[in-house]
């Protein structure tokens, strides 16, 4: 594509995204986690296009002003999935090398497992597959760092809280910096972006069993980073099991879960690694 991309759709849903570096380089989708938009990776992007790589973040459903369905089933994976399709397809490109963070890598593992043919590559950080992440919470102390994935699923409640500003403390226990949160306000709160992130965690108990436990076969990354209070160890430790590709675990030390403000050299470094370039 030698023109900039600046929304595709899917249905009638219509998505916002941030298309740069140069315009022959090879396609890098970069998707982001709750939350945050796709401005969240500007750091990160700036490394891979000194690096020749091409990156396209979307604002995704849920955050696109154009892509807000108001059922709360609306964003389940299936869903989500279908959406990084669509923007593949809106490319150009036959494969691209997907990367994704917090729920975009739960995103991007979906594409993995599901649509192997449309991927070069994957490159997860900070959430492991599925799988690993399911089976952790029954082998370790993992359901109690996921506490805050049940509040989500009450209604009204987690909005007027995070809105408010009442569960700043909580956002700054995660690891955030008081600037991130201002930003939170800003780009989430402000932009009405809020609820549709909240989505994503209510749509979790319509999630198949099946579906989830489908291994990935493309070269994978998992980078984990073992300040990250709400993701521990064990998933990283057990996350190959559902890898069949050539895989590799990274682990930045002294990270909380938002590396791409704390790290977005080392995250890059290994994005690079993995495309091969």
């Amino acid at each position: 594509m030698t023109e900039r991309l600046t929304q595709f759709r899917n249905g009638p849903h219509t998505f916002d995204v941030i298309d740069s570096g140069p315009l022959d380089g090879t396609p890098v989708v970069l998707l982001h986690g709750f939350p945050q938009r796709a401005s969240a990776w500007n750091a990160v992007a700036e490394h891979l296009h000194a690096r020749g790589l091409r990156t396209y973040a979307p604002d995704q459903r849920g955050y696109s002003p154009g892509a807000r369905p108001k059922s709360r089933f609306a964003y389940g994976l299936g869903a989500l999935t279908s959406d990084v399709i669509a923007l593949i397809d809106a490319i150009g490109a036959p494969r691209v090398h997907l990367v994704g963070h917090d729920w975009g890598a739960a995103i991007a593992w979906s594409v993995a497992a599901n649509h192997p043919d449309r991927l070069e590559t994957l490159t997860a950080a900070s959430v492991a597959h599925p799988a690993a992440f399911l089976r952790s919470m029954v082998t370790s102390n993992q359901a109690l760092k996921s506490y805050y994935m049940a509040l989500f699923q009450l209604p009204v409640l987690p909005e007027r809280m995070l809105a408010s500003g009442r569960a700043d403390s909580m956002l700054r226990g995660s690891g955030m910096t008081r600037e991130m949160v201002e930003r939170f306000h800003t780009e989430i709160v402000g932009h009405g972006a809020l609820r549709g992130g909240l989505g994503y965690y209510r749509s979790i108990v319509r999630a198949s069993a099946g579906r989830i436990g489908t291994k990935v076969t493309v070269p994978t990354t998992y980078v984990w980073s073992d300040g990250d209070v709400a993701l521990g160890r064990k998933g990283a430790e057990i996350n190959h099991r559902w890898v069949t590709g050539p895989y590799e675990l990274k682990i930045i030390e002294g990270a909380t879960h938002w590396l791409l403000d704390e790290r977005p050299a080392e995250l890059a470094d290994s994005i690079i690694k993995r495309v091969g370039i």
